[in-house]
């Protein structure tokens, strides 16, 4: 079972509150809050979709730029001895230290570049 939703490059979470009878979620992976809920999975898509077009249109509005989910690009803290490991590996095999790492993800997440 999936507990996301997708819409305009935009990643809800789905969730289920048994004491309230309801479904609900908020947008992952932005700062922004756009909560959404619903009684069933129909009005609960129809929450998220308004959630996210409403935050676009506020943005418009107000002239700024809507945030993005992912820039591309983040930090991992591996300690001294790895980075020693991987920089040396890099160098063995020629390539950026960058690129074994994309590589090692891509191979870890089966997902091609």
């Amino acid at each position: 079972m999936k507990n996301t939703m997708d819409f305009k490059g935009y990643t809800g979470s789905v969730e289920y509150s048994d004491e309230d009878g309801i479904f609900f979620g908020k947008v992952q992976f932005i700062r922004a809050l756009i909560s959404y809920e619903g009684s069933n999975a129909e009005e609960l898509r129809k929450d998220f979709h308004d959630g996210v077009d409403d935050y676009l249109a506020m943005c418009k509005e107000k002239n700024i730029t809507p945030e993005q989910p992912f820039k591309g690009s983040f930090n991992v803290r591996v300690g001294r001895d790895l980075h020693r490991q991987i920089a040396i590996e890099a160098a063995r095999r020629g390539v950026s230290l960058n690129s074994l790492i994309v590589t090692a993800l891509e191979k870890e997440t089966h997902h091609a570049a």
